[in-house]
């Protein structure tokens, strides 16, 4: 039996894990290519981590606004609903490989909402493309 997410350092894991999923698809490493040419991934996957946990943990790390991050990144990189897809995808993937229980169920879930707040943010909700 794997065990559940119960620490930042577990949820790190899986962010850093999850990356090197996104980084290697030809569908989403657009969206993180000025972070990897700026050298700043590391910071990106430890700003990523203090959102997900303060989700899980009820923490008060992060301080952006995620959805603004978003939508001026739509600006540049046009989201697509696919782009959702995988996202959630790889997550689920690499929460599957490491974890699981209570912790680990929930982060699948809010994953599953910001992805669709998001795509309804975005009108790409319905889309096809």
């Amino acid at each position: 039996m794997k065990p559940d997410i119960s620490s930042h350092k577990d949820i790190k894991l899986i962010i850093t894990k999850f990356y090197d999923l996104l980084l290697v698809d030809k569908k989403m490493i657009t969206f993180f290519e000025d972070i990897v040419a700026q050298n700043h991934l590391e910071e990106h996957i430890d700003i990523i981590s203090d959102f997900w946990n303060d989700i899980l943990f009820d923490t008060n790390t992060y301080s952006n606004n995620v959805m603004q991050k978003h939508l001026d990144k739509n600006t540049f990189v046009a989201f697509k609903k696919e782009h959702f897809t995988i996202w959630v995808s790889y997550l689920f993937e690499t929460i599957d490989a490491y974890f699981e229980g209570e912790n680990s169920h929930n982060m699948k879930s809010r994953a599953t909402s910001i992805a669709t707040v998001m795509q309804l943010k975005m009108n790409v909700y319905r889309n096809n493309d």
